[in-house]
């Protein structure tokens, strides 16, 4: 496989084709190197205009790019701080930002078009909450360093989750041109207070300085209430997994500057979450992350970016009510409230804690008796045709195994199979008012992904299991201290499920205010009427009520999480050998391809069974090999190659984090992985 053609050009000192003779006498010269031929360089200073003429000084090519700039500025007469300027190379698509380099060593000659401009430029950003901020990003820096900036000035920590992409175009309606979008203006922030904000009442000092600074963060830190109805209609909705796999298209190349990526001053961009795997969430310290992060969900519900049940829309649809109507109440204090020290059980709940932090004595004699888990279950296995339809048999977990008996007397024997679950997936598939409690396994095998269907009789039953096989999933076993919140987590999230006959009417006749069509999504404006929807979110709003507004933003993003397309990015790519596209999905732990024809996942590949990635820049493939001399290879379709190898790079590089490795951001390791390299 072939590296990435030149990753960093260097400079050509070679004067190929030039019209000149190159200086290529290697000999000691008789006269001092101060004395090469001064020469005529232009350059276009963008302070002075566009129609200004190019700045014309003379230069000989032992000149460091310093000098040039010195010289630069001393000809403008411009008082001025010029910190911020750098010289642009426009033939070459290259900011000469090594000031110590000569011209000779960049390779300069009298025919370079060379602009002196700054690196910091306004563009205008599309945040995920609809809203859009004008801001000075940076042009000149890395695009994972842009992002790095950006989430400084507006306090979101973990940029590495986020980044830049093109937006898509809205429909525009000849309407809609008396409407000036309102922008919030934070182009006035001194650039110097954004590389290390000082905190002042829990925001960066910088949104303190005004009451429309303030406005600001008010509007970053605080949920938008639900959109009208027409909005959402405006809005692009995918039709398909295809129309999905098209907006990764638009990622930015987070190695390359934004001015090579041919991004203008003032243009717009879109800032989301590209990664979905949210390390150590704290509502204390992540109002505008956890607010933003909550925005983006939202959306990606209301434009069915990821599939729901009805069940669990209007539980949706009653969590953003219950939201928008506590954030109108409950004042949006950023000291910290009851809520958020309860921190253990947000973040259990969103599964982020690290694993294997350092138990103490008292949790680790409290585990030496792991609490057995032995019961009658019924399993389905779609792909086997020996077994048709559910069999009960005799169940026993042990460690992060699942074995089963023909019957409890059986099992003191040789069980029919044992099924390690370490790495296997684990999703729910219930719907509480039909009694349907099934738990989906897919288990990892040579071939690919064997999937396993478990049903349980009752709730208890189902938390109980659910949350074996969650921790076995994650290497653990039932000794864990995490089984029992783990269980409870399951069986409060069943209970919001549930309906109360009786309950909702009363609410209903009492609450006449809601709009039901800005909860859900278009599919059930057409399904139903907004008097069918109202009591039936309201039904289960019920079950919500009670929640404080960290526990409700927490509460959503949880369920959003466990649905089975959380976290999935798309791209149609052609399999080596395959004569038709397929859609290979992205998640945070394994890559998954989709047949188009049906629909269906063919094969599940996890990132901890890859041994070694390549790409060959040249046919735009990309290869990747497994263990059990699994290789699989094929070119993309929609999207860049570079932006797949970034996709599986920068979740291998999430992977990386954790507390004893301190806060500070590994970056070099990231464009290691990343980069135009053949990573690891």
């Amino acid at each position: 496989m072939k590296k990435r053609n030149k990753l960093f050009d260097t400079g050509d000192t070679s004067s190929k084709g030039r019209g000149h003779t190159p200086y290529t006498t290697h000999h000691n010269l008789p006269y001092p190197r101060e004395s090469m031929a001064a020469w005529d360089l232009s350059v276009t200073v963008e302070d002075l205009g566009s129609d200004a003429p190019p700045v014309t000084i003379s230069v000989a090519s032992d000149l460091h790019v310093g000098g040039v700039i010195v010289k630069l500025v001393e000809k403008t007469q411009i008082k001025r701080d010029w910190s911020d300027h750098a010289l642009w190379w426009e033939q070459k698509q290259q900011w000469l930002l090594r000031t110590a380099w000569t011209l000779e060593k960049y390779g300069i000659h009298a025919d370079a078009r060379l602009v002196f401009m700054p690196q910091h430029k306004p563009v205008k950003l599309g945040l995920p909450n609809g809203k859009t901020l004008q801001l000075k990003a940076c042009f000149s820096n890395p695009v994972f360093q842009t992002v790095m900036g950006i989430c400084r000035m507006l306090n979101i920590r973990h940029p590495e989750e986020l980044s830049l992409l093109r937006p898509v175009e809205e429909k525009k309606k000849k309407k809609d041109k008396d409407l000036a979008e309102e922008i919030y203006d934070l182009t006035e922030v001194p650039l110097s207070s954004v590389s290390r904000p000082c905190l002042y009442n829990g925001m960066p000092a910088h949104f303190a300085d005004s009451e429309q600074m303030e406005d600001v963060y008010k509007m970053l830190s605080i949920t938008q209430p639900p959109p009208a109805p027409e909005v959402i209609a405006k809005q692009y909705r995918p039709a398909s997994v295809v129309d999905k796999a098209h907006i990764n298209g638009r990622w930015l190349d987070s190695s390359r500057c934004l001015k090579k990526q041919g991004i203008q001053e003032n243009d717009r961009l879109w800032l989301r979450f590209k990664y979905y795997a949210f390390y150590d969430m704290e509502p204390k310290y992540d109002v505008v992350r956890l607010t933003q992060l909550y925005e983006q969900a939202r959306w990606a519900i209301l434009l069915e970016d990821v599939d729901c049940t009805e069940e669990e829309m209007m539980l949706f649809g009653a969590l953003q009510y219950h939201i928008n109507k506590v954030s109108l109440t409950e004042p949006q204090t950023l000291s910290s409230s009851a809520a958020m020290d309860d921190l253990d059980s947000a973040l259990m709940s969103l599964e982020v804690k690290m694993e294997g932090e350092s138990s103490s004595a008292s949790e680790m004699l409290e585990n030496m008796t792991a609490p057995e888990l032995n019961d009658y279950l019924k399993i389905f296995r779609p792909k086997r045709l020996t077994l048709k339809g559910y069999k009960q048999y005799w169940f026993k977990f042990q460690d992060t195994s699942i074995s089963y008996f023909k019957s409890k007397e059986e099992s003191i024997g040789e069980p029919i199979q044992q099924i390690n679950l370490k790495g296997c997936e684990v999703a729910p598939d219930v719907n509480v008012t039909a009694q349907k409690f099934l738990i989906r396994l897919l288990i990892p095998a040579p071939e690919g992904m064997n999937e396993v269907y478990l049903r349980c009789e009752n709730e208890q039953q189902y938390a109980q299991w659910m949350a074996g096989c969650r921790l076995a999933s994650k290497g653990k076993s039932l000794a864990d201290s995490s089984f029992q919140s783990e269980i409870q987590s399951i069986r409060s999230f069943l209970a919001m499920q549930k309906t109360n006959p009786g309950s909702s009417n009363n609410a209903a006749a009492s609450d006449e205010s809601i709009n039901t069509h800005s909860l859900v999504s278009p599919r059930y404006h057409k399904k139903y009427k907004p008097k069918q929807l109202t009591p039936r979110i309201l039904d289960a709003y019920q079950n919500v009520a009670q929640l404080s507004l960290t526990d409700a933003l927490m509460r959503f993003l949880q369920i959003w999480q466990a649905l089975p397309d959380f976290g999935l990015s798309y791209v149609v790519v052609r399999f080596k050998g395959s004569r038709k596209d397929e859609v290979l999905g992205i998640a945070p732990n394994r890559l998954i391809r989709i047949d188009l024809g049906v629909g269906d996942v063919v094969k599940t590949w996890r990132y901890n069974n890859m041994k070694q990635w390549n790409v060959n820049w040249d046919i735009k493939q990309m290869a990747i090999e497994f263990e059990g001399n699994v290789n699989i290879a094929f070119g993309c379709v929609t999207a860049d190659c570079k932006i797949v190898h970034e996709f599986i790079g920068g979740y291998i590089f999430m992977s990386t984090r954790s507390r004893e490795k301190s806060d500070t951001l590994n970056e070099e390791l990231f464009h290691k992985l990343t980069g135009g390299h053949e990573a690891l």
